[in-house]
């Protein structure tokens, strides 16, 4: 099937995620704003839908994170669900690859949006979305080494790093990397001045033990490099804190919206995708709704 020519238009992940996996989800691609910029590719942001049919200050809410707030293979991401529950619209700004650092820079077109919201979940992100003193990064999963100009992806740099230096020279450079991701997630949560209800969703808990061995190792199960002492450190800066751990639904099979018959996603960057066994299944999605539901409540609770 043809893809809409309308949604092909501009190169943010949004839209990335929105051509090969269209038979699968329409993730209904939209600008919410020209003055709302994308860092990675200056153009203007694009968000995925539905676009909320209401922008009033306090009449909705804003949720804030990488592929998992995005909801990447699922018809209702976590966003969704709960402005169904909530009965209040909701402004997802997923961004597939986003670290914290993504959504800071000079961009107070953002901050208007997230700041006009009752309240904002901020999902916690991959640490390896952040640079360091060896790699510039735009908050994404991919970076510029400052050696060469050369773009390399996260995985890649930090499986050269481990393969070519000692190991205490690797352990610096992930300190450093760590100290700026949550540097970068303080300026965040303090530049939001809304109810902030910071959210771990991922299928294990803040703690692992992590391997110098391989990349895979260091980085753990998503958000790769991010252990408890980040997630402690940064608490601090929300209003409430809200966990969770799921793996209901997963492996997910992937079917042709308009057949039903299995099907096979292919994109530049994942492979081929026959079923999702990376991003947050429907199933997790509706339990981190579950989750999150009450605390909401909460926030909504003097116009209720």
């Amino acid at each position: 099937m043809a893809f809409p020519y309308s949604i092909m238009v501009g190169s943010a992940m949004a839209a990335g995620y929105a051509e090969p996996d269209y038979e699968v989800v329409d993730y209904q691609i939209y600008c919410l704003d020209d003055e709302v910029r994308d860092r990675q590719t200056n153009n203007a942001l694009l968000l995925r839908g539905p676009k909320p049919k209401i922008l009033e200050k306090e009449a909705y809410f804003v949720c804030i994170g990488a592929a998992q707030t995005f909801g990447r293979f699922c018809e209702k991401p976590f966003p969704t669900i709960l402005q169904e529950k909530l009965g209040i619209e909701t402004l997802n700004l997923g961004r597939g690859g986003a670290g914290p650092s993504f959504f800071l820079g000079d961009n107070e077109s953002l901050l208007h949006y997230i700041n006009g919201a009752r309240f904002a979940i901020v999902q916690i992100m991959s640490g390896r979305s952040e640079g360091n003193s060896l790699f510039d990064c735009k908050g994404l999963g991919h970076y510029t080494r400052l050696t060469d100009g050369a773009l390399i992806g996260c995985d890649e740099a930090f499986r050269e790093l481990i393969e070519k230096e000692d190991q205490n020279y690797v352990k610096q450079i992930v300190t450093e990397t760590r100290q700026n991701w949550i540097d970068s997630y303080a300026k965040l949560l303090n530049s939001i001045h809304v109810p902030k209800i910071l959210f771990w969703f991922a299928e294990r808990k803040p703690q692992y033990n992590e391997r110098y061995s391989d990349v895979y190792g260091l980085f753990g199960e998503f958000p790769q490099l991010v252990n408890f002492d980040m997630v402690k450190a940064i608490r601090k800066y929300s209003d409430d804190y809200v966990e969770c751990m799921s793996r209901r639904g997963r492996p997910h099979l992937l079917y042709d919206r308009f057949t039903g018959k299995r099907t096979t996603v292919s994109d530049s960057w994942g492979g081929k995708w026959t079923e999702n066994w990376y991003y947050p299944s429907p199933g997790m999605h509706e339990d981190a709704a579950t989750a999150l539901a009450a605390v909401c409540k909460k926030f909504l609770a003097p116009i209720y």
